[in-house]
């Protein structure tokens, strides 16, 4: 076959395509428009370039259609090929979207940011995140004194990733019916916290790092970060920097899953190639945003029980 039969054939394939036929859906929750994710039990596979490239997220794999086939069967090229062949014309199931794309291409990434309003007591992005995620106040208001919120569409959370200099590279978005990251921009670490914090707490979503940050209190000393559920080049050099910091301590607060367990191993990587000390600190569930979820609903079990007496407070509101 030639080389141009074969980007004719790669071109009439999509890696979805080859996911739904080998057992594989679609994660809804944790997808975005550009980084479709797709699960078959504990195995991950991300589909970007509008599903003609694809990664897994678990190790270095990566590739295109040809490529994604022989990591999944372990086949030769040729068996790749008669495979591939198979798929022409098999059209794979697509998310259901809950927003358009309304974005106008020629604003910048600094002037989209700038033009939203930062986040606000009584607004529906402070109602989503004090209701619905259940992020204290005193958390919220120290993420609003370091400019790293913003209100998004439809009451959504824009949440600002950080260079090294403080720049915004992009923003994690999160809300009651999206998540997704800024279109054109690129993920970093979201920071709460002192900027020259030792102990390095990294979590997987911004939500997470701030739950986090409520669960402890805002502990003295230390800086709450997230990668924004990707690990980018940027993301990788970021690290290595904080961790590089004398007396730093790499502490991994990711998800209680393969994923998380995943980042935890490349954490370790960054903190021995740095010579810091770090911990795996382990969410009691899913992530550290279903832990705040679980002590509020206990705090609301207990002022039932003592007959709704108004002196009951959340832990750590200050």
């Amino acid at each position: 076959m030639e080389q141009r039969e074969l980007e004719e054939l790669k071109g009439r394939v999509l890696c979805a395509a080859v996911l739904e036929k080998a057992g594989f859906a679609i994660d809804l929750k944790e997808s975005t428009r550009r980084a479709v994710k797709h699960r078959r039990g504990s195995d991950i596979i991300i589909v970007i370039h509008e599903g003609r490239g694809w990664f897994d997220p678990l190790s270095d794999a990566k590739g295109d259609v040809f490529s994604l086939i022989q990591h999944l069967d372990g086949v030769a090229f040729a068996e790749v090929l008669v495979r591939a062949a198979e798929l022409v014309g098999f059209g794979p199931a697509e998310p259901a979207w809950q927003r358009s794309r309304t974005q106008r291409p020629d604003v910048s990434l600094a002037e989209r940011w700038r033009a939203r309003r930062a986040l606000r007591p009584g607004s529906a992005t402070w109602r989503y995140l004090r209701h619905e995620r259940h992020l204290p106040e005193s958390v919220l208001r120290a993420a609003i004194r370091q400019d790293g919120l913003r209100e998004g569409p439809c009451g959504s959370l824009w949440a600002a990733h950080l260079d090294d200099r403080g720049a915004v590279t992009g923003w994690e978005e999160r809300g009651p019916e999206w998540r997704g990251f800024s279109t054109g921009g690129a993920k970093v670490l979201f920071r709460l916290g002192v900027p020259d914090a030792l102990r390095l707490c990294i979590t997987e979503a911004a939500i997470d790092a701030m739950s986090l940050a409520a669960v402890e209190g805002l502990r003295q000393g230390s800086l709450y970060l997230s990668t924004g559920g990707g690990w980018s080049p940027a993301t990788q050099a970021a690290l290595q920097m904080l961790a590089a910091r004398p007396g730093a301590i790499l502490v991994a607060a990711t998800d209680a899953n393969s994923q998380g367990e995943a980042y935890t191993g490349r954490l370790r990587e960054i903190a021995e190639t740095a010579g810091c000390d770090w911990s795996r600190l382990k969410p009691p569930g899913d992530d550290w945003n279903e832990a705040l979820k679980e002590t509020a609903r206990e705090e609301i079990e207990r002022r039932h029980r003592r007959g709704g007496l108004p002196h009951a407070r959340w832990p750590h509101q200050g």
